[in-house]
């Protein structure tokens, strides 16, 4: 065999050899970039899921504090256009005003302790356990929406009844 032949056959042994290997360097290269892709567009994911849960928690705070406000208002309204009968209805008017208060400072709790688990949950290193707890306040802010729900929904019964007429309140 002469000596061109052998470096071109040694060549082509060569170049069969390596042509796996390179191959499966570039395989392995494109997986690693796949998972890369993947981690941040799941982190991508749950970012958006947090910046929903923030727009979401701004949105519940202007909802509860304009009902807040329209329900102090009426208060006022009824304790001045019945001047009348304010001494009977003065002691369901102060519990009503005080329900309205504790709401208010519930609420404002309630807003300041989901910041708190947000900025927690940001903070978080595994991103299961992020995720879990991005689940778990989203499940809490739905329960106490319903629980803000319910406290208004009696307040504004109580309003409601200091709205009606002397006459139609129970006697005691």
């Amino acid at each position: 065999m002469g000596k061109p032949i052998k470096v071109a056959v040694l060549a082509l042994v060569v170049f069969v050899v390596a042509l796996p290997l390179y191959t499966a360097k570039n395989a392995f290269a494109a997986a690693d970039q796949l998972e890369e892709v993947s981690k941040e567009q799941t982190k991508a994911r749950r970012d958006e899921k947090l910046k929903a849960l923030e727009r979401q928690e701004q949105m519940e705070k202007l909802r509860r504090d304009q009902e807040s406000s329209q329900a102090q208002q009426e208060l006022q309204r009824l304790k001045q256009s019945k001047p009348e009968s304010s001494q009977a209805q003065q002691p369901q008017a102060a519990q009503t005003q005080q329900q309205l208060d504790q709401l208010k400072n519930d609420q404002q709790l309630q807003r300041l302790q989901t910041d708190q688990q947000i900025n927690r949950i940001k903070r978080e290193a595994d991103p299961l356990r992020q995720q879990q707890q991005i689940d778990n306040l989203q499940r809490q802010q739905r329960i106490d929406s319903l629980q803000d729900q319910i406290r208004r929904n009696q307040t504004q019964q109580d309003l409601d009844r200091l709205r009606q007429p002397q006459h139609n309140l129970p006697i005691r």
